[in-house]
Order: C-alpha cells, then sequence, then structure tokens
C-alpha cells in the first residue's frame, strides 16, 4: 500500500517532489483552501498533510477533523500560530531541513 501525501500551497522548496522521488502519491491545493478542496484533493485517505502556505494553517484542525489518522507537518519559514501547534505533528523550516531529507524521514 503506497503513502499519499497532500501538500497545500506553493512548493518552492520542493517537498512533493522530494515525497514523490520516495514513492508518495501526492496531491497539490493550492489558492484558498475549503473543506471541499480538500475533500477533493483526497484528505479523507491521505496518510501525509504537507502545509507549505503557513497563512493557510486553519486548515490543520479541518484536516486532523476529517482525518484522525493524518499526520500533519508544517513546512515552512513562517512561524505556525499557537492555536494549531496542539494538532500539528511536525513543523520544519526548508532553510534548517533539506526536503529530500524531510520526505526521506516521513515515509521512512
Amino acid at each position: 500500500m503506497s503513502t499519499t501525501a497532500i501538500v497545500a500551497g506553493p512548493d518552492e522548496d520542493g517537498i512533493g517532489d522530494a515525497l514523490e522521488a520516495e514513492g508518495v502519491d501526492v496531491a497539490r491545493v493550492n489558492g484558498v483552501l475549503s473543506r471541499p478542496t480538500l475533500e477533493e484533493a483526497g484528505v479523507l485517505e491521505a496518510d501525509l498533510y504537507v502545509l507549505t502556505d503557513i497563512d493557510q494553517a486553519t486548515t490543520i484542525p479541518i484536516v486532523c477533523d476529517l482525518n484522525d489518522d493524518v499526520r500533519t507537518v508544517a513546512y515552512g519559514e513562517r512561524t505556525v500560530p499557537e492555536f494549531v501547534r496542539g494538532q500539528l505533528d511536525l513543523a520544519l523550516d526548508p532553510q534548517l531541513m533539506d526536503a529530500a531529507l524531510v520526505a526521506e524521514e516521513l515515509v521512512g
């Protein structure tokens, strides 16, 4: 069974490509993210939700509400708001951790 991930937001640091290189099926979503958009992208079955647009941090509680088993990751330079930290599994800065290393750790 393959791992599935949603990469939400712009992916300037290449986390989506790095996950694909590790054999992950990646769906990408951009713009203003809503519950229907996330459901359409496959959030109900996703193993990983990787948020690259910290302005969309309100999606973390939505994702956790829709999928109890999803691992949530913030991969961006900005600090994640306090109100989502309790539901976030991992927060990483691309300047400190290369996308390939992050993908390897998430899948391995």
